[in-house]
Parts: C-alpha cells; structure tokens; sequence
C-alpha cells in the first residue's frame, strides 16, 4: 500500500521541497511552496480506487470506442438550463463564482427544491448550520421535503455520506471551506481547494452525481483558489452583476456539454431569484424623445440575441490627455476606433473625452458592437441624435471596411419582433429575403456610414 506525506511544490519551477520555506531554493521566487502530497512507496492509494484506468487502461482505437448516452436533467428553472446547455449532465461538475451576497446559495437552493421526487438532492452547507438554511428556503417558499442537508467541512466525511445516501444532485457551499484530513494547511488554502476538488471530482466520475461546487472569488473578480480548479471541472459559470442591484446575469465560460458564453438574466426579489423571459427588455431604456449618443445594438449572447442600449458621451477634455472610459465594453477596442474614424472619415476627438456605456450593467465582448459605439459617439458628438427604432451592429475593420458578424438574419428577426423598423447592418449580412417590417440600410464603408449619417 502506498503511504502519503507531505511535501511542498513551487508554483513557478515544480520544484520540492521537504519543508515550507519563504523562497523557493531553485528559482528564488517567493511564496511559491505550496502543500500537496507524495506517495513514498510503490502501489496505489485507495483514496484514488475505482478512478480513471483502475480496472486496467489499453490503447484503443477511437472509432472502436462507444459513445456513452448524455443523460441530461432538467433543473427546473429555465435560465439555469440554457447556460448550462439545456440541463444538468449526469456526473458533471459546475463550479459557480461571484461576488459575496450576489445570490449563489439561493439559486441553488431554489434549484434543488424544483427537482423531481425521485432525484435524491443534497445540500452540503461549509458555511451556515442546518438551521440557517432551514430559514433561508422558508423566507423563500421552497419545500424542503425530499431535500437533505449535511453541515461538514471535512472532505473525507462527506464522500461517506454521499456514498451512503447516493444522491444524484449534490451542492457543495463552499469548496474554500472544505479540508482534507491528508494535508496539514488551513482550508482555502490553495492546496486544500485543490485536494478537496478532485476528491469530489472523482466521486462525481465514479457515481454518476451531478455536483455543484460554489467558489468565493478574489477582490479581483476571479475564482478564489488554484487556476487548475477552473481546469478539473465540466463547466464555470459566474454570477456577474451590482449585488445591490435589483438584475443579476449568470455567465458560462466553460462548458464540456454545451456551447459557453451563454447567458441567464434573472431578477432578485424577496422570494429569491425570478427567471427574465426576455432580457432585452431590462436593457432598453425606451426614452420617449431620440436622444443624442443613443444606439440600439443586437448582440448575440450564445445562442440568444439580445438588445442593448449603447450609450455615449463626448464633451471638451480639460486634461493634457484627454480621457477614454468605458464601462461594459473593451477600452483598447474604443482607441482602436476613434482612429479609424480619424483616419478614414476626418474627425478628429483628439481634445475631447469620450464616455461609452452600456446600459443595465451588461458586459459585451463581441466585435459586433463596433459599428454601434463609432455611431453612439458621432451621435453625441456632433449632437444629433438617431431615431428610436433603429438598431445597429456589425464589425468595423482598421481599412475602414465593415465586415459581417454571425448569425446577422436572426440577430434582424429578433429586431423586427420587438418592433424595430430600421437596421443599419454591413453589406455582407444582408437577406435575400428581406425582413417583414424591417427596413435594412447596408453598408461596406466607414464613409458610407458618415453618408447615411448626414
């Protein structure tokens, strides 16, 4: 039998060492030893029994291997399951971050209230006592009958009543809480995150469970914890949003089983988090005069298209380097296109700052935004405004050239049924057909776009 000990790994080069010191002794970096385990003698623990290749690996060929069936559930609240790529996979893992007091824990407990009777769920709790739940879920009016709920901080513990009750949905709240009794450092430490995951993880593999592991994040915004817990899992969403605002929005950024960057909107009320059937609504101001600086922007969030405002604001700079601020959208993206509006329309901002804003707190990453922020920031430049029922995207090159962005016909479809009546939209993503009640300007060129603007 294999016996484990202890010793410390540096982050940067690998090296070990047999004791924690301050500095690594082969690379010099500092605080770079972390805890983990060795095994001192030949055969195989039986903490890791039963995983991968156990029962005797061979080299296969691929096309000899079947396929296993993809077994998905639905967890009852329909936002979830779009992010998750249309249910919860059976032995997946989800790891869930985001800021403190966003709604984490109540999302999770109003999922696993909606699952049917006979999917046994349990929710393991690092952080509050059973009664404390018990209060959270009647504040929010969830049944509690076929849910069970475990109050453990020890790793090793848990896996025996898992094993015990054989659930087949587990929350586990939080993983920085958990320990291993094999380690010696303090939980959330980066080596008890690490050893406490892949326990789970192997657990979830071996018995077909779906796990949710909830994740504190750092000042930062990111996962708290090691990079690789973000690696051992099946998919990584985040809760991004004002914890003191009313709407919050779940982000895939990993997903084995579904497509990422899928997008749930939810709105957080006193019974807990309610489904947003229709996102755009909560992103549209829907001002009753055009206003300068203004633009509607159809961007597409997976497999969703969604309506933005984009908002911008161009006044006399008073600073030797005028400001450049954005808010939801790519600041080097906003310089890269003040200088394509320079070189190829002749307008110069050189002595002006430039605020781009997209309303409701949203957060685009997409090129397709291009076109609607150079529009949003003539508009508010030469202070004329643009009319309410015109939508806007596409991509715009350093040439001057604007190119085409997917899925331009559903982004149009999506418009038209909210009651849009003008698109302006690049050449390229113009339908053959046309769109009912939908009139479409295309443009090629950033000067084509300054004469439909004039």
């Amino acid at each position: 039998m294999a016996k484990s000990k202890q010793l410390y790994q540096c982050t940067e080069c690998g090296a070990q060492a047999s004791k924690w010191a301050g500095q690594c002794a082969d690379c010099g970096a500092w605080n770079s030893l972390t805890e983990s385990l060795a095994m001192v003698s030949g055969g195989r623990s039986n903490r890791f029994a039963g995983y991968a290749g156990d029962n005797g690996s061979r080299v296969q060929m691929l096309s000899e291997v079947r396929g296993g069936t993809e077994t998905r559930v639905s967890v009852g609240v329909e936002e979830l399951d779009r992010v998750l790529g249309g249910g919860l996979v059976t032995g997946s893992v989800v790891l869930i971050g985001g800021d403190p007091g966003i709604g984490k824990s109540t999302l999770l407990l109003q999922a696993l209230a909606s699952f049917p009777e006979q999917l046994k769920a349990l929710y393991v709790t690092g952080e509050e006592s059973p009664e404390q739940v018990s209060l959270r879920a009647r504040r929010l009016g969830v049944a509690g009958d076929q849910m069970r709920v475990l109050a453990e901080t020890s790793v090793e513990r848990i896996i025996e009543h898992a094993r015990a009750e054989s659930p087949r949905v587990m929350v586990i709240d939080s993983i920085q809480t958990l320990y291993s009794d094999a380690l010696q450092s303090a939980p959330g430490s980066v080596a008890q995150v690490r050893e406490s995951a892949a326990l789970l993880v192997r657990l979830a593999k071996q018995t077909g469970t779906a796990l949710f592991l909830v994740g504190h994040v750092t000042k930062e915004g990111t996962l708290a914890g090691p990079r690789v817990l973000e690696h051992m899992v099946d998919t990584v969403l985040y809760f991004e949003g004002d914890p003191g605002g009313r709407y919050r929005v779940i982000r895939a950024i990993k997903n084995r089983f579904g497509a990422v960057n899928e997008l749930g909107v939810f709105a957080m009320t006193d019974k807990g988090l309610k489904e947003v059937r229709n996102p755009s609504s909560i992103f549209l101001s829907r001002h009753d005069q055009p206003v300068a600086g203004s633009v509607i922007l159809v961007t597409m969030e997976g497999t969703r298209p969604m309506l933005v405002e984009v908002q911008a604001l161009v006044d006399d700079s008073q600073l030797a380097n005028p400001r450049r601020v954005t808010l939801g959208l790519e600041h080097n993206r906003l310089a890269m296109l003040l200088a394509v509006q320079h070189r190829h329309g002749g307008i110069l901002m050189s002595d002006q700052d430039v605020f781009v804003n997209v309303v409701g707190g949203v957060r685009v990453t997409e090129t397709a935004a291009d076109l609607a922020v150079l529009l949003a920031v003539l508009s508010s430049f030469r202070d004329r405004t643009l009319a309410n029922d015109l939508v806007v995207f596409g991509e715009v090159g350093l040439a001057g050239e604007i190119r085409p962005v997917p899925n331009g016909q559903q982004r149009l479809r999506e418009a038209a049924k909210l009651g849009f009546k003008s698109a302006l939209i690049p050449a390229a993503n113009k339908p053959k057909s046309g769109v009912d009640g939908l009139e479409i300007h295309p443009v090629s060129r950033f000067a084509e776009v300054l004469d439909w603007f004039a």
